[in-house]
């Protein structure tokens, strides 16, 4: 039997980890959980004015399964929608603004852009009609050795192929045209990346699927999920940030030796099987593998740093061209990529409670605004945006990887019972993208452990599947 493990990192990977872990080997698996800022990892919240807003990871799509799993388990309720306007700003001029009538926006998309937005359409719905699929491998015990093996299972090489060419190219391919992509697109890549139309395909399409607007989040803040779980799991969480993993061997068996580093000073402890959860980037950690034979090579590739900064203050409406602010309509501007523009993204976010009573402020009120960047913002910039404000949180994260510098998939398995999570990332960076990784890596770990080969990387899934319905 499995014994001890442990897991390293506790946002959403971990907690997930952690929780799939328990599922499949059973309640009597001690794990150990190393987290060294706070549990949620990114989900995190900021407080303006005694009430609690996310910093970042705010949405989640409609078909997030597992989320939307992990939500019903733990007792959790959706966050009440509140109605909003967004519109895509280009520096100078609104590109495109939302009415408050569904068919109209249609209409205007399809004046605008005519059948390139039917051509998106179609394309994010296929690829997630496919990537759908995991649900039901995972259901059935299946597992995957690799990203590439994932995706190909999913939807052949031409799925791997996505990871590598942007999205940009695999739209124009469609016949969506290049205004479409530097206007419509663009402005999501940035809202929710803070990169380019230069992403990979695979990324954009998870990302565009997002922005079609069925999403939600939880009551009293995403980061509720990762506590939740690690509760249920009762899971043995360490306050301390790990620094690397020697292997050892016991009876023939490899044995992981975790060393890290708490307030209590530094520490070690051994496991049958760890699984990282957090960037074994160079530039994120410096994380040493000792005694590995081959060594475990370096992860390539960069992170793009993103700035969140949460503004309680008026906007100022007539840099948008309305002088009058009782008439600005929006409460999410996306903008395009234009040289001159300073920030991503801005929205006037609710808190993560939000009461029967609540409304919105009027736009002429002082409200809550999450700005998007990829600089910390200047006085002259919160000046051109605000008229004026209370107060300014400003959270700096090295969020998403830059997806231009990649080349190659990151590795999941890094040795016998040493796994690696946050890989998954340089596929596509959503909290579900996460959960299936997690839930991937938890099979992968029992059908090694158990020698269970029939159930890792196996082709024509599509087909077993069915015949053992």
């Amino acid at each position: 039997p499995l014994s001890p493990a442990a897991v390293v990192g506790a946002g959403l990977g971990g907690s997930a980890a952690a929780y799939f872990l328990q599922q499949h080997f059973g309640p009597q698996v001690q794990l150990d959980v190393y987290e060294a800022a706070g549990v949620g990892g990114r989900l995190a919240t900021v407080t303006v004015n005694k009430q609690q807003y996310e910093s970042r990871g705010a949405s989640i799509h409609a078909l997030s399964l597992h989320m939307q799993d992990f939500v019903k388990i733990l007792g959790l309720k959706h966050r009440r929608e509140v109605a909003g306007k967004s519109a895509i700003f280009s520096g100078e001029h609104f590109v495109l603004e939302e009415t408050d009538w569904y068919l109209l926006n249609l209409f205007r998309l399809w004046w605008h852009y005519g059948i390139s937005f039917l051509r998106l359409q179609m394309w994010v719905e296929e690829v997630m009609e496919k990537f759908m699929r995991i649900y039901k491998y995972q259901a059935h015990g299946y597992a995957f050795s690799s990203l590439e093996e994932l995706l190909r299972s999913l939807g052949g090489e031409a799925f791997v192929n996505m990871t590598q060419r942007s999205v940009a190219e695999s739209l124009l391919e469609v016949g969506v045209t290049q205004r479409f992509v530097d206007d419509v697109i663009a402005a999501v890549l940035r809202s929710s990346y803070g990169q380019s139309v230069l992403v990979p395909a695979f990324a954009g399409a998870m990302s565009l699927a997002g922005a079609q607007g069925n999403t939600w989040a939880v009551e009293g803040g995403n980061k509720l999920v990762c506590s939740g779980l690690l509760k249920l799991t009762k899971a043995n969480v360490i306050s301390a940030r790990v620094t690397g993993i020697s292997l050892h061997s016991s009876e023939g068996r490899a044995l992981y030796q975790v060393h890290y580093e708490s307030t209590e000073g530094q520490g070690s402890a051994f496991y049958d099987m760890v699984v990282v959860t957090t960037p074994l980037h160079p530039s994120r950690s410096n994380f040493t593998f000792e005694n590995f034979d081959p060594p475990i090579a370096d992860f390539p590739g960069a992170f793009q740093p993103s700035v969140t900064s949460v503004v309680h203050g008026y906007l100022n409406s007539s840099y948008f061209g309305f002088p009058d602010p009782k008439l600005f309509p929006f409460t999410s501007i996306l903008t395009t990529d234009t040289p001159n523009l300073f920030f991503h993204a801005m929205d006037n976010i609710c808190p993560v409670n939000i009461s029967a009573a609540f409304r919105r402020k009027q736009p002429q009120e002082a409200a809550v605004w999450r700005v998007l960047s990829q600089q910390p913002l200047g006085k002259h910039q919160l000046k051109t945006l605000f008229r004026s404000y209370y107060s300014v949180q400003v959270t700096e994260w090295q969020t998403y990887p830059r997806y231009d510098a990649a080349k190659a998939l990151p590795p999941i398995v890094l040795h016998e019972n040493l796994f690696y999570l946050s890989g998954v990332e340089w596929v596509a960076s959503s909290m579900e993208m996460i959960a299936v990784a997690a839930k991937n890596v938890a099979l992968l770990a029992y059908n090694r452990w158990h020698q269970d080969l029939e159930k890792i990387d196996q082709k024509d899934l599509m087909h077993k599947v069915k015949t053992e319905l």
